[in-house]
């Protein structure tokens, strides 16, 4: 289906063993995928007639990019592959098509040609879910189609969305993942990073799972910055059901909901490998935040080091079976691999540390060393361009501590010490003294503000 064992990238046919972590399995021929379409960029877009084709032979079971792309390759387009498929003889034929050049074994199940040639003599079961479905379609013919994924070894042939094609392909993107079942640290963590990732702009692209990419969507939608939910089924089949109104404010905010499977398309086992391989794809980088040995997120990460992109994980505990996961990658596909330190440190591995509104330089830096931070940056990200000790004094004010007093207790830090912090703040426009009380001001003023629930509606703030 997808050149890949059948366990997905992370398994090997007779199993991995527990705490084992493996790198994708590419078949022979699998880089090949879609080669003449991908690596020649888009052609100028199709006519109705050529884009129905494309519609409806990705949309016959076991045509993956690999199969598509030698099949279009072999008859010169897809209008032309079902031409083909009417014509007696049509499955052998379909099937020799996909064979690879060096004489390897086709790609393409005899019973999926005889799918080809069912949906070449009546293409209405593939067309109708799309028409009433009312997605988007991007093939990668089409000069929208985002430009990380075109570049990936499977680029699907065909996205079908709801929401912004140009969300996809932002300027920046971060894919956070994780486990359905985070711990109560794990979502906070996957909150934070969210925050961060999306109050500095860039789209946060994830699975719409429960757990920790739900908690990554619902940062990117309260802060007002496009994210991209990646299905692995179709959008008349949306699973969870439970993340329908998540998906609904996701297009609502000007991101978009995708998927390389039709409309109709019930999620499976098998979906979801696929599926993942999009998420990294879209992305300039991953960061797993928890999983276990198990989870479907060390897919996703596998894949990201397979497409050449960067990846980060979130460490945790040496017992913690929710990390478990996270450690053995780490310990296996260490350097590519990267552990997350910290949040400040992970922005600044991100490069995403810079933007429009400046704050002050610190003290002793000319006016060339001014900090550059977007407006409405949150919390973390304020606090990452701090020091270590300006962090940890910025963090109490912001939480309402105000007098040197009460940071001296809260932080244990010593009186000239937290004096000093509260200057250098100051300087920066961060805290302001009233009658020997420090508050929040600037943007870290905003963005403690933007960490407090809005009021709902109908209600005053």
């Amino acid at each position: 289906m997808l050149g890949v064992g059948r366990l997905g990238p992370l398994g090997r046919t007779d199993g991995p063993e527990v705490g084992s972590v493996q790198h994708p399995v590419v078949t022979v021929g699998a880089g090949e995928a879609a080669a003449s379409l991908a690596e020649t960029g888009p052609i100028g877009g199709l006519d109705a007639t050529e884009r129905d084709a494309w519609i409806v032979l990705v949309g016959v079971a076991g045509v993956g990019p690999v199969s598509f792309g030698r099949l279009v390759a072999a008859f010169g387009s897809a209008a032309a592959v079902l031409a083909m498929a009417r014509r007696s003889g049509a499955i052998a034929a379909l099937v020799a098509a996909t064979g690879s050049p060096d004489g390897g074994s086709p790609t393409l199940a005899w019973s999926s040609a005889a799918g080809v040639v069912a949906a070449a003599l009546d293409p209405s079961p593939w067309l109708v879910p799309v028409r009433r479905s009312g997605v988007g379609i991007l093939t990668l013919a089409d000069e929208a189609y985002p430009r990380r994924l075109r570049r990936v070894d499977l680029p699907p042939p065909v996205l079908f969305l709801h929401g912004d094609p140009a969300s996809l392909d932002r300027p920046r993107a971060v894919a956070i993942v994780g486990t359905r079942r985070p711990t109560a640290v794990g979502r906070g963590t996957a909150g934070r990073i969210a925050d961060a990732v999306a109050s500095l702009g860039a789209s946060i692209v994830s699975g719409l799972a429960m757990g920790i990419d739900g908690t990554a969507h619902a940062a990117a939608v309260r802060l007002g910055t496009p994210t991209v939910a990646v299905l692995g089924g179709g959008h008349e089949r949306l699973y969870p059901a439970g993340h329908r109104g998540l998906a609904r404010a996701i297009v609502a905010g000007g991101g978009a909901v995708v998927s390389e499977f039709p409309p109709d398309t019930i999620p499976t086992r098998g979906t979801f490998p696929r599926r993942n391989r999009i998420i990294s794809g879209l992305a300039d980088a991953t960061i797993v935040v928890e999983a276990g040995v198990r989870s479907g997120a060390l897919t996703t990460a596998a894949w990201a080091l397979e497409q050449g992109r960067a990846l980060y994980l979130v460490p945790g505990r040496l017992d913690d079976p929710a990390v478990a996961g996270c450690l053995a990658f780490l310990r296996e596909a260490s350097p590519e691999a990267q552990i997350v330190a910290g949040i400040p440190e992970l922005l600044d591995d991100l490069g995403l540390l810079g933007g429009e509104a400046e704050m002050a330089p610190r003290p002793g830096q000319g006016a060339g060393s001014r900090t550059m931070l977007p407006v409405g940056a949150s919390l973390e990200a304020v606090l990452a361009v701090l020091g270590p000790v300006e962090r940890v004094i910025a963090r109490e004010v912001a939480a309402g501590r105000g007098s040197v007093d009460e940071l001296v207790v809260a932080t244990g830090a010593p009186g000239a010490t937290v004096l000093g912090a509260l200057t250098s703040l100051e300087i920066r426009g961060l805290v302001l003294e009233t009658f020997g009380r420090y508050r929040a001001a600037g943007p870290l003023a905003l963005a403690d503000a933007s960490r407090r629930p809005r009021p709902a509606p109908g209600r005053a703030a």
